[in-house]
């Protein structure tokens, strides 16, 4: 999420590519949000203009396609782990008189 309007409920979204694209009120419709925060990731669906037709959390399924004779688009990639695991504890020094 690039920005929201609350008032307005529009806004633009970044995709992968780094494109900003703009989206409409509309476009929240049958998604049940109410508030969208800068940075949260979103999935989306284009229309056939390419216009964001909807619009949710990445954690949340799609409303329904109201034109189901358009084809889905392919399965996006997984994107790589950009964190790193944590480092592994050190060894506790032994002392002298303790097992």
């Amino acid at each position: 999420m690039r920005s929201y309007d609350e008032t307005a409920r529009s806004g633009s979204v970044f995709l992968d590519d780094g494109t900003v694209v703009p989206f409409a009120s509309g476009s929240l419709a049958g998604s049940g949000l109410r508030l969208l925060r800068p940075g949260q990731r979103v999935r989306l669906r284009l229309g056939q203009d390419g216009t964001v037709a909807a619009l949710t959390l990445a954690t949340f399924p799609l409303p329904p396609d109201p034109d189901p004779s358009r084809p889905l688009p392919a399965p996006a990639e997984p994107s790589p782990r950009t964190t790193s695991p944590p480092p592994a504890a050190a060894p506790r020094p032994h002392s002298p008189g303790t097992t």
